[in-house]
């Protein structure tokens, strides 16, 4: 009797051990799956080249170590394009997963006083990532609108509150200005409230630092205003290092857009013209903020995307570049605004020491709107039917499987011209260069007038889009015409349901729908 009842307590004891022992595993495997969240942070160029980084272009003559090192830590992406050959576009894909012609802009950019572009019931990046834990912040240039106060007279009144910012997208602290730094008003706004009320009207017309006449505010000094988000950047991931939280930063740069303001420090340092001075110190800012992660202790955990917005704008003066051997777009026909590769192929670099390998290359078509499902897969959120409706996960490629589950990338040019990728194969829907470059749709009207309607190019032995072969690929053209056309109207690019685009399905500028 005695050892029975000796052998039960044992059992219970046992039970009771391996019973808490179940609950301090369940309870460390939930503070490890907390911890695996990592930290990211999205750092967005403006206007930058494909070739203006030295990792990207063997013959490149910008100095760019950082981004160069970064690149040799992380995974460096081939093939990467953004949504849109300018700058509104591909950020409202990179926030939304969704290409931007699905809205209600079907061409060109915002203003500094455009209205919100984004409604606040669309899921963003930032939106997911808030709901799946993190803190968030957006440091930077906006460009997709916000809605000023105005008074009785309709003009903006800077003492009220702006409604239908950043905050309420997602993102928890919201610091910027609202168009590009040549576009007034100049003034920044922090969580929906101007930093200070703007007095002054300033303007300059020089050859690389041009910018719009505008009202100004006090605190908003054109040649710090890039140098002041890496600051600001910085110190927000010093601060975020030792919270309980993961954090997602959002660092879009206003450079090297123009104005083209390198600070005194840079002048004349990389021997080219003031574009490649201030590409130069963009990199070391670059640099700087990899070293705040660093000596954070985070870096192990914190995925760092970098990439641009779109190619380089001829503002670069890239007739003077090309002079002294540097190619802006490396060997890809046309720059910014073009729906030729110059317009939207761009650097893409990931680094994640954590989960990413070291001095990895993929040669995988990716878009700047892929991140949104990425972010999703990361973090465990469950993606409605209406998010992310052009938007892949790289996981697979960050994993180093060689494979992407993107059929086709849809490009888009400023005039809102199109063009379908589709492995090797690339049918641009225009005679010309949809942008700014050699055809131009208003320069050469006339040249246009004797070319094919539409241009197939065949990348894997035309990458600098040289030879239209259109005519000797009538299947082929007609295989992707209607790709893009089913894409267009299905509302999405991925797979599950159809959904509609903002402005209904009625596309009477595209002719071959009709």
């Amino acid at each position: 009797m005695k050892n029975l009842i000796n052998n039960t307590l044992f059992l219970i004891l046992s039970l009771v051990i391996v019973s808490c022992s179940s609950t301090q595993k369940k309870n460390a495997s939930e503070k490890i799956t907390s911890k695996k969240k990592p930290n990211i942070i999205y750092i967005l160029a403006d206007d930058l080249g494909y070739g203006d980084l030295s990792s990207f272009n063997e013959n490149g003559k910008i100095k760019t170590p950082n981004l160069d090192a970064m690149a040799s830590e992380g995974m460096m992406f081939t093939d990467a394009h953004t949504s849109s050959s300018v700058c509104t576009p591909t950020r409202y894909g990179i926030l939304t997963g969704r290409y931007n012609w699905r809205s209600r802009l079907k061409r060109s950019v915002l203003r500094g006083t455009s209205k919100a572009l984004i409604p606040n019931d669309r899921s963003t990046l930032a939106s997911i990532l808030k709901a799946s834990g993190y803190q968030t912040a957006f440091i930077g240039k906006w460009h997709l609108g916000w809605d000023w106060a105005k008074n009785e007279n309709n003009e903006i009144d800077f003492s009220k509150e702006v409604t239908n910012t950043p905050n309420d997208l997602g993102f928890d602290y919201a610091y910027g200005h609202c168009g590009s730094l040549d576009m007034a008003p100049y003034v920044y706004v922090e969580n929906g409230f101007a930093t200070q009320i703007p007095t002054e009207l300033t303007e300059s017309k020089s050859k690389y630092g041009w910018w719009r006449n505008g009202l100004t505010s006090a605190d908003f000094v054109h040649e710090d205003v890039t140098p002041n988000f890496f600051r600001r950047g910085i110190k927000y991931v010093q601060e975020q290092a030792t919270a309980e939280k993961p954090f997602f930063l959002y660092l879009p740069l206003p450079s090297p857009h123009t104005p083209i303001l390198p600070t005194e420090e840079w002048q004349n340092k990389s021997g080219l013209n003031p574009y490649g001075d201030f590409v130069m110190m963009f990199d070391d800012y670059v640099g700087q903020l990899l070293k705040a992660v660093k000596d954070a202790g985070i870096e192990e955990n914190t995925l760092i995307v970098f990439t641009s917005d779109n190619g380089c704008s001829p503002a670069a003066k890239i007739d003077e570049l090309t002079a002294k051997n540097h190619s802006p777009s490396y060997t890809f026909r046309g720059h910014k605004a073009d729906i030729f590769e110059g317009g939207h192929r761009v650097p893409f670099i990931v680094k994640w020491p954590a989960s990413v390998k070291a001095g990895s290359v993929s040669n995988q078509t990716i878009c700047t709107t892929d991140f949104f499902a990425t972010s999703a897969e990361i973090v465990n959120y469950k993606m409605k039917a209406s998010d992310g409706e052009d938007s892949f996960s790289m996981m697979p490629l960050l994993e180093g499987k060689d494979r992407s589950t993107r059929e086709a990338t849809i490009h888009h040019s400023i005039n809102g011209n199109f063009a379908i990728r589709k492995g090797d194969w690339k049918l641009i829907m225009t005679p010309d260069s949809g942008g700014w470059s050699y055809p131009n749709p208003k320069k050469d009207k006339d040249y246009i007038k004797t070319l094919p309607k539409i241009q197939l190019y065949n990348l894997d032995t035309d990458i600098a889009e040289a030879t239209n072969v259109q005519a000797d690929y009538p299947e082929k053209v007609s295989e992707l015409k209607q790709l893009l056309t089913q894409q267009i109207l299905k509302g999405r690019s991925t797979p599950g349901l159809d959904q509609k685009n903002d402005t209904g399905n009625t596309w009477k500028e595209l002719s071959w729908m009709n």
